[in-house]
């Protein structure tokens, strides 16, 4: 058990937002001490990418972010840049590449950036106690003689009740993420301290995670598991459609890969999504597929339309394909010069706008990260602290910013850690 101590601040949380804090403001002099309740350091930072964590975008603005007001990262965003981030990790010779669009991966392990980070953490002489968990949060008013701070706002202290005793300190972070992977220690706590001060949150979600389909209505698909091609994909009404370029990949429930989980973000239940299954091939290839077919047929061919199609997909989603035509009203097991004009252009209209359901996702189970979070409106964005609970800041992805896939939200970690730690003072 560990004697009441104070401290400048303490953190919650040891992920990507809370380790790089915690480094920044013991780095600035702060007494700093760092809590986590599972038994192992940074596990989300550990499995992602593949196990060489894509630790940012080169490309990150606040249009790569949602939320109830996405606009809320710019000020983080544009303070600690991905540059800032890139340079921290030159400075400790970790070798990394550019995967795609503008993704920073480690070219040997997460690992060597974990220990980067709790490297930063030792130089700043920062107390970590992991596993330790936080059983309650008290708040302590502790007005000065003219009853402010020096910046404007009732001073209070805080009082936490932990495995290790109660601590006392003036500014306690919330780096306690979000509800994805439960296995690895993920928890609503962060939220639920939200809601015990009356901070606003945004209802959750999961969020970069795949889609599944009624298992009737998937069944003639799910022989396609492993499947990958480029796609491009799409949900939303006219004026707030959102569209990708990326992978696709079946699965024996329905639909995952890149361009998936991008669309996952942003897919509203009971909404189709919409695939252009051409969208890899060369777009003016592409847009002749009509024309081809019905050429095709003009010239007699006996050459089977699964056949055909391989041209353009993969001979396994060729042949699917073709299978659902009598469901539609055509006969697409046929050869091409067997088929009518208009079966063959139904064929490509189809493959060319693909509108289909989902009936849910895979949930925190397989989501990468939890849309929604402590609302943005309650905090600032200068400091990530609580406009109405002094002293009480929120970091990372417990708050409602979610990055799309592909380093976005490590960046999000880094800069919310960033600019909260410049706000932190020593008292």
């Amino acid at each position: 058990m560990s004697h009441k101590q104070e401290w400048d601040a303490i953190i919650v949380g040891a992920g990507a937002a809370g380790l790089f804090c915690a480094g920044v403001a013991g780095q600035r002099g702060l007494r700093v001490l760092l809590i986590d309740h599972a038994p192992k350091v940074a596990e989300k930072i550990r499995i992602s990418g593949g196990g060489r964590c894509n630790f940012t975008n080169l490309q990150v603005s606040e249009r790569n972010y949602l939320g109830a007001n996405p606009r809320f990262a710019k000020s983080a965003l544009t303070r600690f840049t991905p540059a800032d981030f890139v340079a921290l990790v030159q400075r400790y010779g970790i070798a990394f590449h550019e995967k795609h669009k503008g993704q920073l991966f480690c070219d040997r392990s997460a690992d060597d950036i974990i220990q980067m980070l709790l490297t930063e953490c030792d130089k700043g002489r920062v107390e970590r106690w992991q596993p330790c968990s936080v059983r309650s949060v008290r708040a302590l008013p502790v007005p000065h003689e003219n009853g402010q701070t020096a910046h404007g706002s009732s001073c209070m202290r805080y009082e936490i009740d932990s495995d290790r005793g109660v601590q006392r300190c003036h500014s306690l972070v919330v780096a306690t993420g979000g509800l994805p992977i439960a296995q690895i220690g993920a928890s609503d706590w962060g939220l639920q301290l939200a809601k015990q001060f009356g901070i606003a949150v945004q209802a959750t979600r999961p969020a970069l995670v795949p889609l599944t389909f009624d298992a009737q209505a998937w069944a003639p698909f799910a022989a396609l598991a492993g499947l990958s091609l480029p796609v491009r994909i799409s949900t939303g009404s006219k004026k707030q459609a959102m569209q990708f370029d990326e992978d696709l990949l079946f699965t024996h429930r329905g639909l995952s890969g890149p361009a998936v989980l991008q669309i996952s973000s942003y897919w509203q239940a009971g909404t189709p999504i919409r695939l252009n299954l051409l969208a890899g091939q060369d777009s003016s290839e592409a847009a002749q597929l009509e024309d081809a077919l019905l050429q095709a047929k003009r010239q007699g061919s006996r050459k089977l339309i699964a056949n055909t199609l391989a041209q353009w997909l993969p001979q396994r989603l060729a042949d699917t394909w073709v299978a659902q035509g009598q469901a539609l009203g055509h006969q697409w097991e046929r050869p091409v010069v067997e088929a009518s004009d208009n079966a063959l252009r139904a064929l490509a209209e189809r493959l060319l706008r693909w509108d289909i359901s989902p009936s849910g996702t895979e949930g925190y189970r397989k989501a990468e990260v939890m849309a929604g979070g402590v609302d943005t409106s309650a905090l600032s964005s200068q400091s990530m602290e609580c406009q109405q609970q002094p002293g009480l800041h929120f970091i990372g992805e417990v708050v409602d910013i979610t990055g799309w896939l592909g380093g976005y939200n490590f960046q999000w970690a880094w800069s919310s850690a960033w600019a909260c730690a410049q706000a932190l003072e020593a008292q």
